[in-house]
Order: C-alpha cells, then structure tokens, then sequence
C-alpha cells in the first residue's frame, strides 16, 4: 500500500524550516562575530588614545618643571617609552595685559601634539597650555 502525496508534504516542509532556522543562527552568529571585532578595534584605539594623552602629560609636566626647554619648536620621537609615537612641541609669544594695563612679559602659550598610527590612519591629540617664563 502506498502512502497518499499529501503525507510526506508536513515532513518536508520541516526540513525547509530547520534549514531557514540554521540560516538565520549562521547569519546572527557572522553579525556578532563583526560586533566582537568592533569592540576589540575600538578597545585598541582607546588604549592608544590613553597613551597619547600620557605622553601629553608627561611633556607637559616636564615642561612646567622647567626640565624641558620652550625656547624652540622640536619634534621628538618617544622611542621605547611609548613606540611609534612622536611628539612636536610650539611655543607662541601671547600678547597679554595685567589688571594695571601693562604688558605680561614672557608669557608663552605652548602646543604638544602626540603623533601615531593606528591601522594605518594617523591619529594625533594635542593640548595646549601657557608658562610666564621670566627674564
């Protein structure tokens, strides 16, 4: 006896629908596989960006201590310390009054700007900050 058409159509059906189930479990798994990759390149950059800034700082420090000289602009590659990175430092003169109307000798306002590459895209932080050297 042979069995009637209609009868093996639910089974097939089924396996359509285990297919498209799987399919969609791939395309979710590929989705979050991107997601996992995003995260991990924008971990790197904040890491680098934390770096940028410590490097910042530290120069800024140096400077303020007055272990580092303002007289001219230089660019200085940071070596070991922070690999890849280079820093370049500017000092502009500021025209500046005090409260009696006379002109701030030796006030200067500095600009260090960290420099570096991340997945072949230059990046760089800079800050700003003035020192009244005196004469």
């Amino acid at each position: 006896m042979t069995r009637p058409r209609h009868a093996t159509r639910p089974r097939a059906f089924v396996l359509v629908e285990v297919m498209l189930g799987v399919m969609i479990f791939a395309v979710g798994v590929l989705a979050l596989g991107r997601c996992v990759q995003n995260c991990i390149v924008a971990e790197g950059a904040r890491q680098q960006t934390d770096r940028a800034r410590l490097a910042l700082e530290n120069r800024m420090a140096g400077i303020e201590a007055g272990e580092i000289p303002t007289d001219k602009d230089r660019t200085d590659d940071l070596g070991d310390d922070f690999p890849g990175m280079t820093i370049k430092q500017t000092r502009i003169a500021v025209k500046a009054k005090n409260e009696k109307d006379q002109d701030i000798q030796g006030l200067y306002q500095v600009d260090i700007e960290a420099d570096w590459t991340t997945e072949n895209e230059p990046q760089s932080r800079t800050i700003s900050f003035y020192v009244l050297r005196s004469h």
